[in-house]
């Protein structure tokens, strides 16, 4: 076998690295210096430590309450990928949190289920319920907030299909081969 034939399939992995990092999106927030890095269920333990902490954090809609003066979005919280948008289907949920948005939001923008991510300030808790079981729910005073498109969230997550070959010829020679397929 020759010398190319060995590299070839370590070229394929770095061929396909290449694309996938040059598929997803940039993150949509800039990360403040002194942002926290931590999930809603570890503000919820010790709130009074993270008080007025700037967080980034991304889930998905739960329900939707309308104040006076502000909205109450219930979000089940997941880890934000590279790009901020949150790991719906590679992960478990870590906790949830209620995302404060000034003013009158219309329930329809947002249906349950909706994927998205706040930028903002951690503004305490609020004692609630998941079903019949009490919970803390950490409150973010929303900055921003980016609701994701399905587009958006296959953005950089190509179906990627590799192949991979070894064959002998009849005359004793011998090769190797890799395909990657996008599709």
């Amino acid at each position: 076998m020759n010398r190319f034939a060995r590299l070839l399939p370590s070229l394929a992995v770095v061929a396909w690295l290449a694309l996938v990092a040059g598929c997803a999106p940039a993150p949509i927030y800039t990360v403040a210096p002194g942002t926290a890095a931590v999930t809603p269920m570890q503000v919820a333990q010790t709130p009074e430590q993270y008080q007025d902490q700037p967080v980034i954090w991304g889930g998905t809609v739960v329900r939707v309450e309308n104040f006076t003066d502000h909205t109450d979005v219930e979000m089940l919280a997941y880890p934000l990928d590279r790009s901020q948008r949150p790991r719906i289907s590679r992960d478990k949920g870590i906790g949830r949190f209620i995302a404060v948005l000034p003013g009158y939001v219309e329930p329809l923008t947002l249906p349950p289920g909706s994927p998205v991510t706040v930028r903002g300030t951690l503004d305490g808790v609020h004692s609630g319920k998941v079903g019949e079981a009490s919970y803390v729910f950490p409150r973010v005073k929303v900055e921003q907030h980016h609701v994701w498109t399905a587009e958006e969230m296959r953005q950089g997550h190509p179906n990627i299909s590799f192949g991979m070959g070894v064959g002998v010829g009849s005359g004793g020679g011998s090769g190797v081969g890799v395909g990657v397929g996008v599709h």
